[in-house]
């Protein structure tokens, strides 16, 4: 994987770094799998605007991931790294040998014509999804799962991981990309590698459409709001604000809003750094 540094024939290509998409194999994603996409534009039921700053934007369409890994000991070959729009990371085509196809999350090193499989039998390579029990220490993971059967909600972004630090009767220990460690059910899956697309944080979008493009609209700076519409609003001429605060006053920096009391409080054995 690599970036382009664009030369700056525009003022918008003056600083823009692109993805090389050296990964990707293919740009027509498998029809079987693609699924409408409705836009929100921010508004809820009663057409109410209740999220700011959202509309617009290109036209995607959603590509049905695959997040349990549940076809157990099926090989598969993958077929196709692809682009996926709804997403950071790419995703790859996979070909089983009973003829079903489904689209994953790809990893770092995923190869077209590699062939992976799912279950508790499998190797610890690049792809394949085991559950925690079976994997060995030390092992980078990816797309893990938070309860059985729930599907991968963890470590799911473009270059993410996690680790696999210890096991001790029904749980294992797992530092996450946030710094956290936390307690998992053994039983729980998790796929072998790091999340590809590793570069996507050296991007750079060099203009301000291109926010647009994303279905991201301008965003008011609460310092220059009035007193009525945010706590950091109001003063004469530029005023700074006072403390960083949210819309409805609670503080943005340092402040804890975990609940004490919360039930899965126990199952985390280190917090996160801040």
């Amino acid at each position: 994987m690599s970036v382009r540094k664009l030369k700056p024939i525009t003022p918008g290509q003056r600083f823009r770094v692109v993805n090389g998409f050296d990964a990707i194999t293919t740009d027509k994603p498998e029809k079987s799998l693609l699924a409408p996409k409705k836009r929100s534009g921010g508004r809820n039921s009663q057409g109410r605007m209740t999220m700011r700053y959202i509309g617009g934007g290109h036209k995607k369409r959603y590509r049905i991931i695959d997040f349990k890994r549940n076809k157990v000991g099926v090989p598969a070959e993958v077929k196709s790294i692809q682009y996926d729009p709804n997403r950071t990371a790419f995703i790859a085509l996979l070909n089983y040998q009973d003829g079903e196809k489904t689209y994953v999350i790809a990893q770092n090193g995923l190869q077209v014509g590699q062939t992976v499989v799912a279950g508790e039998g499998s190797a610890p390579e690049i792809g394949n999804a085991m559950p925690l029990a079976t994997i060995p220490l030390g092992t980078i993971i990816s797309c893990v799962e938070l309860r059985p059967g729930q599907g991968a909600v963890m470590a799911r972004s473009a270059g993410s991981f996690a680790q696999l630090m210890a096991r001790d009767g029904k749980f294992a220990s797992i530092k996450l990309p946030s710094g956290e460690t936390r307690l998992i059910l053994v039983t729980c899956m998790a796929t072998i590698g790091a999340v590809s697309n590793s570069d996507h944080q050296l991007l750079v979008s060099g203009k301000a459409g291109r926010s647009r493009w994303l279905g991201r609209r301008p965003r008011t700076r609460p310092v220059v709001m009035n007193p009525v519409d945010h706590p950091m609003g109001g003063g004469e001429g530029k005023s700074s604000g006072g403390h960083p605060r949210s819309r409805n006053g609670i503080p943005a920096k340092g402040y804890r809003t975990r609940s004490k009391t919360k039930a899965s409080n126990k199952y985390i054995v280190e917090r996160r750094k801040k």
